[in-house]
Protein backbone atom coordinates (compact mmCIF):
# COMPACT_ATOMS: atom_id res chain seq x y z
CA UNK A 1 0.00 0.00 0.00
CA UNK A 2 1.41 3.68 -0.62
CA UNK A 3 1.14 6.24 1.95
CA UNK A 4 1.75 8.89 -0.96
CA UNK A 5 0.15 10.62 -2.57
CA UNK A 6 -2.94 10.17 -0.67
CA UNK A 7 -6.38 9.10 -2.46
CA UNK A 8 -7.70 13.08 -1.56
CA UNK A 9 -3.99 14.17 -3.37
CA UNK A 10 -4.78 12.11 -6.49
CA UNK A 11 -8.03 13.52 -6.87
CA UNK A 12 -7.07 17.10 -6.26
CA UNK A 13 -4.13 16.43 -9.03
CA UNK A 14 -7.19 15.14 -11.12
CA UNK A 15 -9.73 18.16 -10.70
CA UNK A 16 -6.83 20.46 -11.01
CA UNK A 17 -5.53 18.84 -14.67
CA UNK A 18 -9.09 18.87 -16.02
CA UNK A 19 -9.19 22.90 -14.44
CA UNK A 20 -6.05 24.05 -16.26
CA UNK A 21 -5.74 22.15 -19.18
CA UNK A 22 -9.10 20.92 -20.46
CA UNK A 23 -11.13 23.34 -19.50
CA UNK A 24 -9.07 26.66 -21.19
CA UNK A 25 -8.57 24.05 -24.64
CA UNK A 26 -12.01 23.29 -24.87
CA UNK A 27 -15.37 24.94 -25.73
CA UNK A 28 -19.36 24.45 -25.47
CA UNK A 29 -19.95 20.99 -24.04
CA UNK A 30 -16.86 19.38 -23.67
CA UNK A 31 -15.70 22.56 -21.32
CA UNK A 32 -19.30 22.47 -18.95
CA UNK A 33 -18.16 18.55 -18.49
CA UNK A 34 -14.78 19.07 -17.88
CA UNK A 35 -16.14 21.62 -15.09
CA UNK A 36 -18.01 19.28 -14.04
CA UNK A 37 -16.35 16.42 -13.40
CA UNK A 38 -13.44 18.91 -11.95
CA UNK A 39 -16.06 19.97 -9.40
CA UNK A 40 -16.87 16.55 -8.70
CA UNK A 41 -13.57 15.59 -7.84
CA UNK A 42 -13.08 18.53 -6.03
CA UNK A 43 -16.06 17.98 -3.50
CA UNK A 44 -15.21 14.07 -3.23
CA UNK A 45 -11.76 15.68 -2.31
CA UNK A 46 -13.15 17.71 0.38
CA UNK A 47 -15.56 14.50 1.93
CA UNK A 48 -12.60 12.18 1.90
CA UNK A 49 -10.52 14.89 4.15
CA UNK A 50 -13.51 16.55 6.07
CA UNK A 51 -16.13 13.55 6.75
CA UNK A 52 -13.86 11.35 8.90
CA UNK A 53 -13.87 13.77 11.66
CA UNK A 54 -17.50 15.31 10.55
CA UNK A 55 -18.98 11.54 10.84
CA UNK A 56 -17.35 11.16 14.38
CA UNK A 57 -18.11 14.74 16.11
CA UNK A 58 -21.70 13.68 14.59
CA UNK A 59 -21.82 10.44 16.37
CA UNK A 60 -20.85 11.84 19.66
CA UNK A 61 -23.94 14.38 19.33
CA UNK A 62 -26.59 12.05 18.77
CA UNK A 63 -25.34 9.40 21.32
CA UNK A 64 -25.61 12.69 23.77
CA UNK A 65 -28.94 13.58 22.17
CA UNK A 66 -30.60 10.68 22.27
CA UNK A 67 -29.11 8.72 25.23
CA UNK A 68 -28.09 5.54 23.10
CA UNK A 69 -25.35 4.14 22.12
CA UNK A 70 -25.34 2.81 18.14
CA UNK A 71 -23.53 3.48 14.23
CA UNK A 72 -24.59 6.89 12.76
CA UNK A 73 -26.81 5.04 10.33
CA UNK A 74 -29.16 3.81 13.39
CA UNK A 75 -28.49 6.70 15.35
CA UNK A 76 -29.71 9.09 12.17
CA UNK A 77 -32.17 6.40 11.80
CA UNK A 78 -33.43 6.81 15.26
CA UNK A 79 -33.63 10.75 15.29
CA UNK A 80 -35.43 10.88 12.56
CA UNK A 81 -37.94 8.65 14.01
CA UNK A 82 -38.27 10.69 17.40
CA UNK A 83 -39.00 13.77 15.00
CA UNK A 84 -41.38 12.19 12.92
CA UNK A 85 -43.30 10.81 15.57
CA UNK A 86 -43.26 14.00 17.41
CA UNK A 87 -40.79 12.78 20.57
CA UNK A 88 -38.19 15.63 19.36
CA UNK A 89 -38.05 18.83 18.18
CA UNK A 90 -36.32 22.10 17.83
CA UNK A 91 -37.17 22.78 21.70
CA UNK A 92 -35.47 19.50 22.60
CA UNK A 93 -32.22 20.47 23.99
CA UNK A 94 -29.56 20.41 21.57
CA UNK A 95 -31.50 19.32 18.70
CA UNK A 96 -31.34 22.57 16.59
CA UNK A 97 -27.07 22.83 17.51
CA UNK A 98 -26.96 19.41 16.29
CA UNK A 99 -28.46 20.03 12.87
CA UNK A 100 -26.89 23.13 12.49
CA UNK A 101 -23.76 21.40 13.18
CA UNK A 102 -24.68 18.37 10.46
CA UNK A 103 -25.84 20.83 7.90
CA UNK A 104 -22.71 22.98 8.27
CA UNK A 105 -20.32 19.84 7.80
CA UNK A 106 -22.52 18.36 5.16
CA UNK A 107 -21.94 21.84 3.17
CA UNK A 108 -18.30 22.38 3.80
CA UNK A 109 -17.76 19.29 1.35
CA UNK A 110 -20.78 20.00 -0.73
CA UNK A 111 -20.67 24.06 -1.01
CA UNK A 112 -18.11 25.44 0.35
CA UNK A 113 -18.75 28.73 -1.56
CA UNK A 114 -22.30 28.98 -1.35
CA UNK A 115 -22.50 32.79 0.20
CA UNK A 116 -25.36 31.44 3.39
CA UNK A 117 -22.85 28.80 4.60
CA UNK A 118 -20.25 31.31 4.64
CA UNK A 119 -21.96 33.91 6.74
CA UNK A 120 -23.81 30.82 9.12
CA UNK A 121 -19.79 30.22 9.81
CA UNK A 122 -19.49 33.29 10.41
CA UNK A 123 -22.44 34.32 13.01
CA UNK A 124 -21.31 30.58 14.89
CA UNK A 125 -17.50 31.87 15.35
CA UNK A 126 -18.72 35.09 16.35
CA UNK A 127 -21.10 33.59 18.85
CA UNK A 128 -18.31 31.88 20.45
CA UNK A 129 -16.19 35.12 20.95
Amino acid sequence: MQDQPTPAEVIGAVAQFLKTQVVPGTSGALSFQARVAANALEMMQRDLTLSPAEDAAELIRLKALLGQDGDLLALNTELSRRLAAGEMDLSTPGLSDHLWATTLAKLAVDQPTYAAYRASLAERAGAKD
